[in-house]
């Protein structure tokens, strides 16, 4: 019950200050930790284990937010905190005076940096969410170069006895050398230690032993640079991971998995016993003032540094951290045993003020762990921030994954913006086309992401079968492919698939690369503030307005040529248009030769109660309509009703000579009235 409530590492600690305090009581003197066991022996299994099982895919989507964090973040921490400190150390009294500049520096940078054992220690235990775990515990393990350039600078100004402007410049290039020098020395490794595992299919016994030691070979190369050993470390597990997985064999990569796991495990837990061992064996000196002060300090660099850089970030990010995030990356910069072990190197000779330095860093380191770790799990509970979530990865996540990173390669490049997917596109073509067949055995080079995928779930899934003891029944949820696995048959022969020619393929090829080619070099990426005018965008932009006016006066024209029909009223309607004012359509007199519509008021279910029974047109018959008719229009006459026992459809009536049964459409209006100049109309009337 008391591990749900205290860190881990907290007890560890306990438990070294208890075990420190045992050794002293019974007149022994306690080991110390001494930084050669630490940095040789103790740190690299822990930064191996990380390095080799990184998220990849967070961490390099966040590499530039976690750069910031790392590199210009532990900058400000260090220059603020030895700034101020300085200034505690003039305005401090006596005890503090002759702490010059350089050494508060110096101790500034050892104290700045967020140690990455501390981190793995409480944020395993708290499960936050894979975007905060990857920024902090990415912030921790980056920031190794900028504290080793830092430490070793400030320890060889302290020796000079002027520092001149080349001395700065040189030491500022000289963090690109560690850094980056590191990064090279860790793919060197990782790449020899792909290309070995190519070899050892006869010897699978010794596969783990490769992956260890080309590993450790890296770190101890780094450092006999004074190169970052840590990056060193981080870029070899990242680098042979994927080719060395591909080459050795099932049992060879469980070996690996849980050595690794066992043994940064071991060496955390004798970090935290060891740190309270040398808590109580340690020469301390203990100042109010100087140990307050830089605790103050520390937590005020670290919340203005985070506020101020998430502020500058989330202009350029996708996906924001909101404030519970800066609050949980800013509560999350523990320090650790790292900081304890660079305190301890430094040389009684130049640093008189050594044992206080020591007694201000366990203090820190003591807070951070004790009071930050113990406070930080409620704090998630009750800021209610995002918890990861155990969720298995599937095929189907696979391929939309996969898909989505094709499709925003191909927008980028029809844009001409040349963002980090097609450089990720680029890099995968590379390593499929020519890394791959040189670091992997067999056919396992040339299979593609999603099987090789597929193959490593469907393993994980029979051996787990195995493991619950349900091969005799099989669920349905498992498919032959797992059986396949574990009783091993014979492939069955391959279908030939119909192949395109050599020289038919080519073309196509060189079609699609000068197309693309065209594409990228025509189009560069947006921006409306530096378009380039189109020469022939004017004449263009005449050309459709004067289609336009020409489609107007033609519709005008149109409207003057003709009018459309009226729409017929609905049988109901015309009902009761009748009904209510029969006077209306009462016949005229002289209107023999008019248009007829005959209406049928008395049959309510027929659909056709409206019957144009006479529709001739005028001025169509070959004799110009006299003024009379001009007048009078069309007229409605009312149908008679049939004798009982006729058939209104079948038997001819009056107008339903062949003539009048032509049903033609003409003009209803002459035209529009003459202009005052013409003397004629528009249209004659005798037309």
């Amino acid at each position: 019950s008391v591990s749900s409530i205290v860190p881990e590492s907290c007890l560890l600690i306990v438990v070294g200050l208890l075990v420190g305090g045992l050794i002293k009581g019974v007149g022994e003197k306690p080991p110390i930790l001494k930084s050669d066991i630490f940095f040789l022996f103790l740190l690299p299994p822990i930064i191996l284990d990380a390095g080799y099982f990184l998220p990849l895919r967070q961490f390099t989507e966040n590499l530039g937010t976690i750069l910031i964090f790392a590199v210009v973040g532990t900058l400000w921490n260090a220059f603020f905190l030895g700034g101020l400190m300085y200034a505690v150390c003039q305005l401090g009294g006596p005890g503090l005076n002759h702490i010059g500049l350089l050494a508060n520096l110096l101790f500034g940078s050892i104290i700045s940096a967020v140690d990455p054992v501390a981190v793995l220690a409480v944020f395993e235990e708290i499960h936050i969410n894979e975007l905060l775990h990857i920024l902090v515990f990415g912030e921790s393990l980056l920031n190794d170069a900028v504290t080793v350039v830092l430490y070793h600078l400030f320890e060889e100004f302290a020796n000079f006895e002027q520092v001149t402007i080349l001395d700065i410049i040189l030491g500022f290039l000289s963090f690109f050398v560690v850094s980056l020098g590191g990064v090279l020395v860790g793919v060197i490794y990782g790449v020899i230690a792909a290309f070995t595992s190519r070899f050892t299919s006869h010897i699978r016994v010794i596969e783990p032993l490769f992956v260890f030691l080309y590993s450790y070979m890296a770190y101890l190369s780094a450092e006999l640079f004074h190169l970052s050993g840590i990056m060193a470390l981080i870029a070899s597990g990242v680098v042979m991971r994927p080719y060395v997985e591909a080459n050795i064999s099932h049992k060879s990569h469980t070996t690996i998995k849980y050595f690794l796991k066992m043994w940064s495990s071991v060496s955390e837990t004798l970090i935290f016993i060891f740190l309270g061992v040398s808590t109580v064996a340690g020469h301390h000196y203990w100042n109010w003032t100087f140990v307050i002060s830089t605790l103050l300090f520390c937590l005020i660099a670290r919340v203005l540094g985070v506020l101020v850089l998430t502020w500058f970030i989330n202009k350029f990010r996708i996906v924001k951290l909101t404030p519970k995030d800066q609050f949980i990356i800013a509560y999350g910069g523990l320090r650790g045993a790292i900081a304890f072990s660079l305190g301890y190197l430094l040389d009684y000779k130049h640093f008189g003020m050594r044992d206080m330095f020591l007694t201000a860093i366990i203090t820190v380191i003591f807070f951070t762990v004790f009071v930050q770790g113990m406070t930080i799990r409620p704090l998630v509970d009750l800021l209610a921030v995002k918890k990861k979530q155990e969720t298995k990865r599937s095929i189907n996540e696979e391929i939309h994954t996969q898909f989505l990173d094709h499709l925003l390669t191909g927008i980028e490049d029809i844009c001409g913006h040349y963002g980090h997917h097609h450089w990720k596109d680029k890099l995968n073509r590379f390593n499929k086309k020519y890394v791959k067949k040189c670091l992997i055995a067999g056919e396992r080079s040339k299979e593609p992401q999603l099987i090789a995928f597929y193959h490593k779930m469907e393993m994980k899934q029979a051996i787990e079968l195995v493991e619950s003891g349900g091969i005799g029944k099989i669920p349905s949820a498992v498919s032959t492919v797992s059986i396949q696995n574990i009783n091993p048959k014979t492939l069955p022969v391959e279908r030939i698939l119909p192949a395109l020619s050599k020289d038919k393929e080519e073309e196509i090829r060189k079609i699609l690369r000068t197309n693309l080619q065209k594409t990228r070099q025509r189009l560069r990426s947006y921006n409306r503030h530096t378009l380039v005018a189109d020469p022939y965008e004017e004449a263009w932009n005449q050309m459709l307005l004067r289609r336009q006016k020409a489609r107007q006066l033609e519709q005008k024209m149109n409207n003057y040529l003709t009018v459309p029909a009226h729409r017929l009223d609905s049988p109901t309607l015309s009902r009761a248009r009748i009904g209510s004012d029969p006077l209306a359509y009462d016949p005229k007199a002289d209107s023999e030769n008019l248009p007829i519509i005959t209406i049928d008021p008395a049959s309510p279910q027929s659909p056709e109660s409206v019957d144009l029974m006479n529709e001739e047109p005028k001025g169509c018959s070959g004799l110009p309509p006299s003024p009379e008719e001009d007048e009078e229009g069309l007229v409605m006459r009312v149908k008679e009703p049939s004798s009982p026992g006729t058939d209104d459809v079948f038997t001819p009536g009056t107008g339903d000579s062949p003539s009048n049964q032509r049903m033609l459409r003409c003009l209803s209006d002459p035209g529009p009235r003459p202009e005052p100049e013409e003397g004629e109309p528009f249209i004659p009337k005798g037309q």
